[in-house]
């Protein structure tokens, strides 16, 4: 098969990795920012209400998390918009695009267990579903998780029954797209054209924040790895049984940007910023967040909330590896 239906299988299949609730962060196979600190939650909220006074959102909007798996990450940004203006809570509407239902089930009842009644959670499985006037759209580490095509020597990649692969494909398109991206070998994303054409019929005015590993510009090698227990493992090397690790363990590459960029704009919509997550989190008000936390909180929990923050901010940890791309319609 084509390895983008390969690895499509490996993460959303019957027995895909991403069908069944997972845990991130020390007890799963690797750590993500949501996982790290409730403040990556917190700078969203604070950036939420700085839409809505500005006037591009107003408090009947939809905020609306694509890929939430766990629940937390919008978990976190209710609960800090709570804390910060709390009447909000009555007006907007939470809404999660989860397509699996063991996850929605899961959503659901992390929602009631932190809110019961005071936050309306709803569910759609496709953002078509959706409809709506303005909306505030985050993901963490979803473009990443698209299907891909590997691309070497002009031919695509397929894997046989034994999953060794071997590149004997031929596809103009798939070539035309690497060559707008000056990609002569890796991974070419499949899926971000419809997605984004999704999002721009789903919400009259909306915008659109997402957060992942990889750069504007397109690296020159294959990034294709696997995370399994904190251990990264290159797809291709060798020895790697990947029959063992197939539906088990996380499949992800870096994310090119600019394909991100094209999709977007091809669907009409205009990306505003683009930044490493440390000057995104710093711009948004990460750090005014601790200083409400220090007032009001004793030492030692303000110090444990820091190093925290610092694993989210810090180019040695998460905040340079980690790109926030911001689109609006």
């Amino acid at each position: 098969m084509r390895f983008s239906k390969y690895m499509y299988e490996w993460l959303y299949g019957e027995k895909g990795y991403y069908t069944q609730y997972k845990a991130i962060g020390k007890a799963g196979d690797f750590y993500t920012s949501v996982s790290t600190s409730k403040f990556f939650g917190g700078t969203i909220a604070k950036h939420i209400i700085s839409l809505i006074d500005e006037g591009f959102l107003d408090e009947h909007s939809v905020i609306c998390e694509i890929g939430a798996h766990h629940g937390y990450f919008l978990a976190d940004i209710v609960e800090f918009l709570y804390t910060l203006r709390p009447q909000l809570l009555k007006t907007l509407e939470f809404v999660i695009i989860e397509r699996f239902e063991t996850l929605q089930e899961f959503q659901r009842n992390y929602f009631a267990e932190s809110f019961g009644d005071a936050v309306k959670l709803t569910h759609y499985k496709d953002l078509n579903e959706l409809s709506c006037e303005k909306a505030f759209f985050i993901a963490n580490e979803i473009f990443d998780a698209f299907p891909c095509e590997l691309l070497y020597e002009g031919k695509i990649a397929r894997v046989d029954e034994t999953h060794a692969v071997h590149f004997d494909i031929e596809d103009d398109t798939v070539v035309a797209k690497a060559a707008r991206y000056h990609k002569q070998k890796g991974e070419i994303a499949v899926g971000y054209e419809e997605f984004a054409a999704g999002m721009a019929k789903s919400a009259k005015k909306f915008e659109f924040m997402s957060f992942d590993y990889g750069e504007m510009q397109a690296r020159p090698d294959f990034s294709l790895r696997i995370y399994k227990d904190h251990e990264v493992f290159p797809f291709f090397e060798e020895g790697l049984d990947r029959a063992e690790l197939f539906g088990k363990s996380d499949i992800t590459y870096d994310v090119t940007f600019a394909h991100v960029k094209d999709a977007f704009e091809e669907a009409g919509v205009e990306m505003v910023e683009f930044r490493p997550q440390m000057v995104a989190l710093v711009n948004m008000g990460i750090l005014n967040l601790l200083d409400i936390l220090r007032q009001n909180v004793t030492e030692n929990i303000y110090k444990q909330e820091l190093e925290k923050v610092k694993m989210l901010i810090m180019p040695e940890f998460l905040g340079e590896r980690f790109k926030m791309i911001r689109l609006r319609k």
